[in-house]
């Protein structure tokens, strides 16, 4: 299934907890199983994909070229870039296939009220 195009600032609320901070991404039924999406979170792209109803977040930029993975293919657990065919885990942010060799950076999700919120840590106190 292909992707959607970055959405900006979709952000409804942010809830700080103890250093972590939970930023609203998408309405968990407006994001089908096998799709997935790219919000904006401060000017970090973030893709949000629902792999059988679980919901996985990680960066949204392929590691080998400035292309976002939201525009590739999802298959399972499996993301794929749509410039030269890497593939990730969703997992784990590993790459599974060349020539991406660096991980991508995951994010917690959870899902409260229908919504799916990604984690964050929160920058230190100064």
């Amino acid at each position: 299934m292909q992707g959607a195009a970055c959405v900006a600032d979709p952000i409804l609320a942010i809830i700080t907890w103890m250093k972590n901070t939970l930023i609203q991404a998408v309405k968990a039924d407006d994001l089908a199983p096998g799709a997935m999406t790219c919000v904006d979170v401060g000017g970090q792209r973030i893709l949000v994909a629902n792999v059988d109803g679980v919901f996985y977040a990680t960066d949204d930029t392929c590691t080998h070229e400035d292309a976002s993975l939201s525009s590739g293919s999802l298959k399972g657990e499996l993301v794929k870039c749509p410039l030269h065919g890497s593939r990730f885990s969703l997992c784990t942010g590993e790459p599974m296939e060349d020539p991406a060799e660096d991980p991508l950076r995951c994010y917690a999700v959870t899902v409260d009220g229908g919504v799916v919120f990604v984690e964050f840590q929160a920058p230190d106190s100064p």
